[in-house]
């Protein structure tokens, strides 16, 4: 007889989400030229990775939503840039007025640390809202998760 193997998702989704930060961001343009200018201004280097892109199945349709991702040299710190918005759909349903998903992961972002990105990406043009998403107000944690 096989045996059958559950996945606990909300054991995966604590692993996954521990130590991390998340920033939400507002600013309706093209995700590579928002990645363009974030690297420009930044001093970081977003660069797309496809075996880490996000599909979810809605309405008997696939949807694709894409991942930037970019780790520090002299760090374990690790940032991804997710498009929240694909052909109509969302990564995060909840928050349908962003466009773009900043997480942190892999070390500790003091809050002085995050300010200084907040503050960083309101100078990027096109950008309206920056806002620190805690891990209370996210409904569809595991829909983040590569």
């Amino acid at each position: 007889m096989a045996t059958k193997l559950i996945l606990d998702n909300v054991e995966l989704t604590h692993e996954f989400f521990e130590d991390t930060r998340l920033l939400g961001i507002m600013a309706p343009i093209k995700d590579y030229q928002f990645a363009w200018q974030l690297n420009h201004l930044m001093e970081v280097d977003f660069r797309i990775n496809n075996d880490i892109e996000i599909q979810l199945t809605r309405k008997k349709r696939n949807y694709f939503f894409a991942v930037y991702d970019f780790h520090e040299k002299t760090a374990s710190l690790s940032h991804y840039l997710y498009n929240n918005q694909f052909d109509g759909e969302y990564l995060l349903p909840e928050f349908k007025h962003l466009d773009f998903l900043w997480l942190m992961k892999g070390d500790a972002v003091e809050d002085k640390m995050l300010q200084d990105y907040i503050s960083a990406i309101k100078t990027v043009t096109g950008v309206q809202l920056v806002t620190e998403l805690t891990n209370e107000k996210i409904k569809n944690k595991e829909h983040l998760i590569f």
